[in-house]
């Protein structure tokens, strides 16, 4: 297992998505209703519903905002919602996942596209960063839950491949297949953590400063604007400074 890492930047600012809160509660919603419709609308016999409602939970959407979204899905009410992965290129030669949840796959594809386009990107092929990246399961945990020590004992004894605490929080990394094993496992000690789900963790991160960062910070602030887009990984690394400057 190793220790610490900048996995907070390589995932880009939680914190600019307080100021998105009602964008961000939409993008929740439709990621339980998915989960619901393909599953049980019962979050302890739903691995996917129980880590999209953990997931509201953290960032204080309201019981009724998540009930919503579960009974949309029970009473098929719900649009019906395409997974759809794409790739790209940012400035200073970073590679994107962009993952979506949409009812339209021309409107997004167009809309991502466009995006790339303005900010000094470009969409490339399905495949064609993925390559660079890994897909793991992920839970995070905040700061609060236990000390570093702790978290690395809980994370070892409950299976984990990997660690990662700053003072921002603990990631705990897994195979795709033991992630909600081991989230469940963690549960018990460390309690309910903020989020858990697969991941693209980066191989090779890259070091972007100065104008690209900007424009980089920039790019991904629009597709996380985007009604579709529900997450954006990337495999850059930003200088604690500079992503002050930017926030």
């Amino acid at each position: 297992m190793a220790g610490h890492s900048k996995f907070k930047n390589i995932m880009y600012r939680k914190g600019a998505q307080d100021k998105k809160r009602s964008n961000l509660f939409s993008k929740l919603s439709r990621e339980i209703t998915v989960a619901a419709r393909m599953g049980t609308p019962d979050p302890d016999m739903n691995a996917r519903l129980r880590a999209a409602v953990n997931a509201a939970k953290a960032q204080s959407m309201p019981k009724d905002n998540i009930q919503r979204a579960i009974d949309k899905a029970s009473g098929g009410e719900a649009e019906n919602y395409e997974e759809i992965r794409y790739e790209g290129f940012g400035p200073g030669g970073v590679s994107l996942i962009v993952e979506a949840l949409t009812d339209n796959r021309n409107r997004t594809v167009t809309n991502v596209r466009t995006i790339f386009s303005k900010n000094g990107g470009n969409l490339g092929a399905s495949g064609s960063v993925s390559h660079g990246f890994d897909r793991l399961g992920l839970i995070e945990f905040p700061a609060s839950a236990a000390s570093a020590d702790q978290v690395f004992e809980a994370a070892i004894e409950a299976g984990a491949e990997d660690v990662e605490s700053d003072e921002g929080g603990h990631e705990i990394w897994t195979t795709q297949e033991s992630l909600h094993e081991v989230a469940r496992a963690l549960e018990q000690s460390l309690g309910a953590p903020e989020s858990t789900r697969l991941a693209w963790r980066p191989q090779t991160p890259v070091d972007v400063d100065g104008a690209a960062a900007e424009q980089l910070v920039r790019l991904i602030d629009s597709l996380e604007d985007d009604d579709d887009v529900q997450t954006v990984w990337g495999n850059y690394e930003i200088p604690d400074e500079v992503m002050e400057k930017l926030a």
